[in-house]
């Protein structure tokens, strides 16, 4: 009896000897670390509280560590990961050499734990540390697992291609069940998303589908493994195929915006390659962009019904090319008269659209009119009253007047809000452009015809009085006249006489 509480003494003593130098369940291999292929792991060693407070009393110059690694069989013989002399001379295996450390300031504090960034696939394993401090020796032993998830094709995802992602464990057991959640929320198994052996196969992949996934793995002895992935879908932002709207000759941009940034797969220079088929001819233009841009947009001066349709936009990835449709739907208004327009005419202003979608509403509006005689105030359309304002493509005036004269906008709405607009400027014949004039300039106009007729009148009256008071004075004169125009010959010859007479007295 004595010989066999002896025994269990010495058992339980042992046992509390070993839980004061290795991790509980440590040597057993319980302790197990999983890590994700091209993350980091943390394999933890510690010292033991009881441990630490009577090593720290001493110098901790003398205390070394060496984590070696076991190998894939019993047969292999363990070989060094990494050793930290007490001198702080470091040796590291040359095949992990640039991925594996341990923090000096961690040292200090008992913290041996060994850091492996980035983890790879061969990683996985049983790693092993001692700790040596005095003349005691403490183990730590460590199972590292490894999750794999695995794209297929690898490189940049692009947005419409077909994706299979894997998911995948270095655990031995068998597998029994895999799930996969998006953002945290489980994906149904759908005709775009098929999983199958731990893959899980995405048909068309959107850039909506980018974010976090997360597979879990079930294995038949009830252990879990789980990792995730930050999936990138390069693609296109906005909707799938765009319409613009533009007025008839104003400036278009047509959107062509990246998901991401090139340079975030690795690529440092893109161009867009425009195209437009337009009247049988095919028109093309680059854009190009550095790698700190993602926006290649299409820049338009004028456009018109002539321009109108779609466009295409090519981006080349690598060995891939990703393509975006976009529509520019030109707006126009149609008068039903075509030439000028005279007061009281029946007019009606058709709003059209190039590339109707089905869900489009139409709205009229006076945006200003020309003055009117009431202080000369000009309308807006925030004063405008009902019959200003009309619904519909087509805009009917049954009788054009002056106060229908100024700037129509006919605007294009759809679901989700004001699509584009145009203008229209309506002008009558022969109307008059500038303000009438007031009540005090139609009286002085008054005033300076009557003094223009009155002046008319006196430089008449005095003509006529000037010209009858010459007559009288000219009367001798024209009957001397008349005797000399009509003279005989006795009269002549006696004239004659008289005149010698005259001049020999």
């Amino acid at each position: 009896m004595r010989l066999v509480s002896l025994v269990l003494l010495l058992t339980f003593t042992l046992l509390v000897f070993s839980a004061g130098n290795i991790l509980p369940g440590a040597a057993a291999g319980e302790q197990k670390v999983w890590a994700r292929e091209g993350s980091s792991a943390m394999l933890p060693c510690y010292l033991s509280p009881r441990k630490q407070g009577r090593i720290w009393k001493q110098p901790s110059d003398w205390t070394s560590v060496l984590w070696k690694r076991h190998g894939g069989s019993a047969h292999q013989e363990p070989h060094v990961v990494l050793e930290v002399e007490y001198t702080g001379l470091r040796k590291t295996a040359l095949p992990m050499r640039p991925r594996v450390s341990v923090q000096d300031s961690a040292l200090r504090s008992g913290n041996f734990s060994l850091r492996i960034d980035p983890v790879r696939s061969g990683d996985a394993g049983l790693y092993e540390a001692q700790v040596a401090y005095s003349t005691e020796v403490q183990s730590c032993q460590v199972e590292l697992g490894i999750v794999t998830v695995t794209l297929s094709p690898p490189g940049p995802v692009v947005e419409g291609e077909p994706l299979l992602m894997s998911c995948n464990s270095s655990h031995r057991a068998r597998l029994v069940e895999t799930c996969w959640f998006h953002n945290g929320r489980p994906v149904p198994t759908t005709k775009d998303f098929y999983s199958l052996h731990g893959a899980l196969s995405i048909l068309q992949p959107s850039v909506s589908d980018s974010g976090s996934w997360h597979c879990q793995l079930r294995y038949s002895d009830n252990v879990v493994v789980s990792a995730t992935h930050d999936l990138q879908i390069l693609g296109f932002d906005g909707p799938a195929n765009p319409v613009v709207y533009a007025a008839a000759g104003s400036a278009a941009d047509l959107p062509c915006t990246l998901s991401y940034l090139p340079s975030a797969f690795g690529i440092n220079a893109v161009a867009a390659h425009w195209s437009h088929l337009a009247g049988g001819h095919l028109q093309d233009w680059i854009i190009s962009q550095n790698q700190s841009s993602r926006s290649f947009p299409l820049h338009l001066p004028a456009v018109g019904p002539d321009d109108a349709g779609r466009y295409s936009c090519a981006v080349p990835v690598g060995s891939k090319t990703m393509r975006r449709d976009v529509t520019l739907a030109v707006v126009t208004v149609t008068p039903s008269i075509p030439g000028p327009i005279s007061e009281g005419s029946h007019l009606l202003l058709t709003c059209g659209v190039t590339h109707l979608q089905g869900h489009e509403r139409f709205q009229w509006k006076l945006l200003s009119s020309a003055p009117t005689n009431k202080k000369g105030a000009m309308f807006t359309s925030h004063n405008l009253k009902d019959h200003r304002s009309q619904t519909g493509r087509t805009l009917d005036i049954p009788q054009v007047s002056q106060k229908d004269v100024g700037i129509w906008e006919c605007s294009v709405y759809g679901p989700e809000g004001r699509l584009g607009a145009v203008e229209y400027g309506l002008q009558i014949t022969g109307a008059q452009v500038s303000s009438p004039p007031t009540i005090f300039s139609g009286q002085v106009t008054f005033g300076l015809t009557v003094t223009l007729f009155f002046l008319l009148m006196v430089c008449i009256l005095a003509l006529a009085l000037q010209k009858r008071a010459r007559i009288p004075a000219s009367y001798p004169a024209l009957e001397g006249i008349v005797a000399v125009a009509v003279p005989n010959k006795k009269g002549v010859e006696e004239s004659q006489k008289e005149t010698i007479q005259q001049t020999e007295c």
